[in-house]
């Protein structure tokens, strides 16, 4: 049942309650919940607030059979009614960005002299990283936290959902239209829908092992 006919999950047990699922009831999702999820999708934080990622939302089965042959033959694009996929944009930092500075000035979060600041240091940050070759990382880096922010969402939802690795970035670029588009890498492919399936958790290590303080340290 979606849970937000009950009372809505926390943010910390929609983390401890999340799982990985692979396999999917046929069962659509409804739109509402799509357009909710990207919705929140787009709330995710990214650098300089360029907002250097976008999400293809693919519900078409002959889009996801694509897909399916873009991961190889996984379940997932074959199973769950709605893939994602995260698209990094690295060269979104070249591109007009007055519809942001606007919007933050409105909504009285910037105002005219931080907005002329904050532009010309964007545009500097995001030169030095050209020049060190980290343009794709941050906005992958962005990509990321956007997809963090869709799983949390979704579980709050009563929706299942699977980050996935093992796809060719070229052929995912191929089925979603964007193989002529060097300045676009594909992030993160997400599955999402009804679980046909449920997964223990199978724990964490413990925080010993992989929290330090001030400084790493590893035996």
């Amino acid at each position: 049942m979606n849970n937000v006919m009950n009372a809505p999950l926390s943010v910390t047990d929609a983390i401890r309650t999340r799982r990985t699922v692979r396999h999917y009831l046929p069962d659509p999702v409804p739109a509402a919940d799509i357009d909710a999820l990207m919705e929140l999708a787009m709330e995710a934080p990214s650098s300089w607030n360029l907002q250097d990622r976008s999400i293809v939302v693919v519900t078409d089965p002959a889009v996801r059979e694509g897909l399916t042959w873009a991961t190889g033959g996984q379940p997932q694009p074959q199973e769950a009614p709605v893939m994602l996929v995260f698209v990094a944009e690295s060269q979104a930092w070249q591109e007009d960005r007055a519809d942001v500075y606007e919007h933050a000035h409105r909504a009285g979060a910037w105002n005219a002299e931080f907005v002329s600041f904050f532009s010309a240091a964007a545009t500097e940050f995001q030169r030095g990283l050209a020049e060190r070759g980290l343009l794709r990382e941050y906005a992958v880096k962005d990509a990321m936290i956007a997809a963090a922010y869709v799983m949390l969402a979704a579980t709050e939802r009563g929706l299942a959902t699977s980050p996935m690795n093992g796809w060719d970035e070229e052929k995912v670029k191929k089925v979603i239209g964007i193989e002529d588009r060097p300045d676009l890498a594909i992030a993160l492919l997400m599955s999402v829908g009804h679980p046909a399936e449920q997964r223990i958790h199978p724990g964490r290590r413990s925080l010993d092992r992989n929290i330090f303080r001030e400084r790493y340290r590893r035996a």
